[in-house]
């Protein structure tokens, strides 16, 4: 497998998700007051944080030069198993918090957050196998996790102060 091929990728998402993250990081913090008004949206803060930490964590791991093939996996596994429980838990705080009326909505929500997880633990399994799906999974993965977190700092930023 030539994860080399794949540095301009992962170069380019490790930028990109730094200036995003500290982006949200700055926005959250001058919408907190507003944030914390609302119980479910801490947790989608936080969400959002995280997906984007996810990608630059491990885009730089994919950086790290002469790597076994399996060691990336592990460290793709590394941040993949985390960010699945932690999203869980979430997910569940904030189906505990979600009014009735805005239940369905946080529903689709939390599997979108499913679909955008899950392809970490996927890639990393691969990596360690030696399947050659395995960077176009973790590519998935990585545009996925930059959809869930538009759509959560979307909600953060803007439907809040409707």
């Amino acid at each position: 497998m030539m994860i080399d091929a794949w540095a301009n990728f992962f170069i380019a998402q490790c930028g990109a998700s730094a200036a995003l993250l500290g982006l949200l990081f700055v926005s959250v913090s001058l919408s907190l007051g507003k944030i914390l008004a609302f119980p479910v949206l801490p947790g989608r803060a936080l969400t959002a944080m995280l997906l984007l930490l996810a990608v630059l964590l491990v885009s730089s791991f994919l950086l790290i030069p002469g790597q076994p093939i399996a060691a990336i996996g592990i460290e793709v596994l590394g941040v993949g198993f985390p960010l699945c429980g932690a999203s869980a838990v979430i997910g569940i705080r904030g189906m505990r918090n979600s009014t009735p009326d805005h239940r369905r909505e946080f529903v689709s929500s939390f599997v979108f957050l499913a679909v955008a997880t899950l392809p970490y633990l996927a890639a990393g399994i691969l990596f360690v196998a030696g399947g050659a799906a395995a960077p176009y999974c973790l590519a998935a993965a990585i545009i996925l996790s930059y959809l869930k977190a538009f759509l959560d700092a979307w909600v953060l930023l803007i439907e809040i102060h409707r």
